[in-house]
């Protein structure tokens, strides 16, 4: 349904993207922010789904910094290679790889920004320091809790969580909640990390149609 396209981020940097047209009258643009596991074929799955809700999505390939081409499975190796990765992406790369993105759809309408896992700590950078962003969804982002004291999101932000997430503690949602009030945060019963992605072990079909369609309500209020 989508097509690979080159971005050229504010700091020189060319990125690839996946960018998916809307069916029908555009409702906006989108921007989806992937896993440890780059722009992978479940990436570009989500991609085509909000596309075909109406939005101008894409999804940019925030590792290209450190390697082109990243598409990484679930298995224990891609794991590693997927946190691995991660770890050498700085927050400013976040904010100039996906204010690109914000760019390439702004043309659609006012534009959201939607995330999974590190995508989900993407989603909470961009909506701080991103500017063209009207809504923000990040879901199960870990490392978001250690920087609300410092980081304040710019536009409606709302949060999305598992309760059986072994990799975010309950105490970080409390924290988050605490410092971000104004902020809607919910927490999905009998869902671990990566509940919305049906090609792990940890998919919860009920916690994503849930989750999507609190996200598509929040987008209609604040970004269409």
């Amino acid at each position: 349904m989508g097509d690979k396209i080159s971005l050229k981020a504010s700091d020189g940097h060319q990125l690839d993207a996946y960018k998916a047209e809307p069916l029908g009258t555009s409702k906006g643009g989108l921007v989806v922010i992937q896993e440890i596991f780059g722009v992978n074929s479940q990436i570009r799955s989500t991609v085509d789904h909000f596309a075909g809700l109406g939005y101008a999505a894409i999804a940019p390939a925030l590792f290209d910094r450190v390697g082109k081409d990243i598409e990484l499975g679930y298995n224990e190796n891609d794991f590693a290679t997927g946190r691995e990765t991660r770890g050498a992406i700085t927050d400013e790369w976040i904010t100039a790889d996906i204010g690109a993105a914000v760019q390439a759809v702004a043309s659609a309408g006012k534009v959201s920004v939607i995330g999974f896992c590190f995508g989900g700590y993407a989603t909470f950078v961009a909506a701080c320091t991103v500017e063209g962003v009207s809504a923000a969804m990040p879901f199960y982002g870990g490392g978001i809790a250690a920087r609300v004291k410092d980081m304040q999101p710019k536009c409606p932000t709302q949060f999305h969580f598992g309760d059986k997430d072994a990799a975010i503690p309950l105490d970080d949602l409390q924290k988050i909640k605490d410092a971000l009030q104004d902020s809607p945060l919910y927490v999905y019963d009998d869902s671990g990390h990566g509940f919305t992605c049906d090609d792990r072990d940890s998919f919860n079909p009920g916690a994503t149609e849930r989750a999507f369609a609190r996200a598509v309500a929040w987008m209609d209020e604040h970004a269409t």
